[in-house]
């Protein structure tokens, strides 16, 4: 971790402001210690005295965090117009939380100041200046964040720029510039914060670090980040995965990606950046929030390769189509198998699956016209890998694993009573696994959920492997929607064995015959790599 620069994470208090999140205390205390690993030098927990989950959380997090790498920040406000600090209740409750780092807002937009706060502009510097002094006093390190700092610029530089005055004469280590509405341009956060720092000196020799904290209203959050520091901004704050009120906050892992793997800065500590795969992903399963797979750095497709022309390149050198080593993120490159694919794709494909498929011209041939034909009639392979391996190993082998033979399936949807009272599914499935023959019957929500329990209840009397199982995602889109109801329907399921996750798809005329085949292909992929063989 560099002691000149800080990494500011906020994602457990200004992350947790994006609509349909709602972290719990468990939530909070779940992630802290994985924005620990990553090598973040601040994390913020919440507002503590503002709201009572919040103070919890710092009260816990006394008992049960043992942070490496990171310190604890405690947010809250400066004191009320017309009170001293040390009598404000919120002020004390920063105290109270016991964090050793309090991060103050503070307005520094005179028009906020005069229609929000309804003081006058000199009250709400001296509301600055005291609650950061008496914070000090106490033996906190302050962080001020300038809310609205750039609009307020804009309008009247001479009033922001004396907000951060305020703030560093009284003690505070940093003064966060916040582009609170995100409407901001890499071209003007530069030049104001350029022009801050002439006025205002150099912030290592002035004691202070000039921080940014970007919005991502207008889209450029990360760019605005980066230009701050290009402007000589020593201190970037952020969330996980851009998470964040309306369009989100700036992407801290895709700033620091940048500023270490393209700027040169060592900024996290314990080579976290390594890690930033996994950990955005980990948080993305505590939040309930599905994976952004184009996300910069850490999504799935981040690295995800398509045409035969890139992959012919890729062959000979993956660095021609590559930016940077995914692994330098903990992310890995991937072939996407699709009607645009090649020999060659599917020769990277073969091999990223553990396939060696070097000098087979025949097979390779025979892949490819599989793969193009299939997804002329609907099939999609660049997110079903697991059923494009299915074909990999028919084409290699002949045929593919035969863990057991299908006699026949059916569904029924029965509601009984009024219009609006609930349906329920039945299906039936017939198969021959195990030299038995089996029949079984499953109920679910749907005639889906009720074909995937009445198949594991099939083979689970064989394969005790299947009941680790889950379908954890469904996909449906219909093709040819000129076609009306005779039009093709196509099905990705995603499942699970709790340690790994694979996709397969299925097509045919209806939802039911689509979603058969992927099912089917899921519980065969699962046994394969189980490690089970057919019984």
């Amino acid at each position: 971790m560099n002691p000149t620069f800080d990494v500011y994470d906020t994602t457990l208090r200004d992350g947790a402001q994006q609509e349909g999140m709602n972290l719990t205390v468990a939530d909070k205390i779940a992630i802290a210690p994985l924005l620990d690993e990553l090598g973040v030098g601040y994390i913020e927990g919440g507002w503590p005295g503002a709201i009572p989950k919040d103070t919890d959380f710092f009260a816990r997090a006394r008992r049960e965090l043992t942070l490496k790498n990171a310190v604890l920040a405690a947010f809250g406000s400066t004191r009320k117009a017309g009170a001293r600090a040390a009598d404000d209740p919120q002020v004390r409750a920063l105290l109270d939380s016991e964090a050793p780092v309090v991060t103050l807002v503070a307005k520094s937009d005179v028009r906020h100041v005069e229609r929000a706060l309804r003081t006058t502009p000199q009250e709400n510097l001296a509301m600055i200046g005291d609650t950061v002094r008496f914070l000090s006093e106490e033996g906190r390190r302050v962080v001020l964040d300038a809310e609205h700092f750039f609009d307020g610029y804009r309008f009247d530089a001479a009033y922001a720029r004396s907000a951060v005055e305020a703030a560093v004469a009284a003690g505070a280590e940093v003064v966060t510039l916040c582009d609170t509405n995100g409407g901001m341009l890499p071209g003007w956060v530069s030049d104001i914060v350029g022009e801050l720092r002439d006025v205002l000196g150099h912030t290592d020799a002035s004691g202070y670090r000039l921080g940014m904290h970007a919005h991502n209203d207008s889209g450029c959050a990360v760019a605005n980040t980066l230009a701050a520091v290009d402007a000589g901004a020593a201190h970037v704050q952020g969330t996980i995965n851009g998470y964040g009120e309306r369009t989100g906050n700036a992407d801290l892992l895709t700033v620091v990606a940048n500023l270490e793997l393209k700027g040169g800065r060592s900024l996290l500590a314990d080579h976290g950046l390594e890690d930033a795969s996994r950990i955005a992903h980990q948080v993305s399963e505590i939040t309930n929030i599905s994976p952004y797979g184009r996300q910069p750095y850490v999504g799935a497709s981040a690295f995800a390769h398509k045409g035969g022309l890139h992959a012919s390149a890729i062959k000979v050198d993956p660095d021609l189509y590559q930016h940077v080593d995914p692994r330098a993120v903990g992310n890995d490159m991937r072939m996407l198998i699709s009607d645009m694919a090649g020999r060659a794709s599917i020769e990277l494909k073969g091999r990223e699956l553990g396939f060696d498929l070097a000098g087979q011209g025949d097979l390779l041939s025979r892949v490819t016209t599989r793969v193009k034909d299939a997804e002329a009639h609907g099939y999609t392979f660049d997110a079903a890998d697991a059923s494009f391996e299915l074909v990999l190993r028919e084409e290699i082998s002949g045929e593919r694993p035969r863990f057991f033979t299908v006699e026949s399936w059916r569904t029924i949807v029965e509601r009984k009573g009024s219009r609006g009272a609930e349906a329920t599914a039945e299906a039936t499935v017939k198969l021959t696994a195990g030299g038995e023959r089996h029949v079984t019957t499953g109920e679910g929500n749907g005639p889906v959920d009720a074909l995937d329990h009445a198949l594991r209840l099939a083979l689970v009397r064989v394969y005790p492997e299947i009941e680790d199982f889950e379908l954890i995602d469904f996909k449906v889109r219909i093709l040819e929607t000129t076609h009306g109801t005779d039009a093709i329907t196509r099905v990705l399921i995603e499942s699970t064995d709790g340690q790994r996750a694979w996709s397969t798809v299925g097509v045919g005329p209806n939802l039911i015959e689509a979603s058969w085949e992927a099912l089917t292909d899921s519980a065969i992929y699962g046994l394969i790599h189980a490690g089970v063989d057919p019984r």
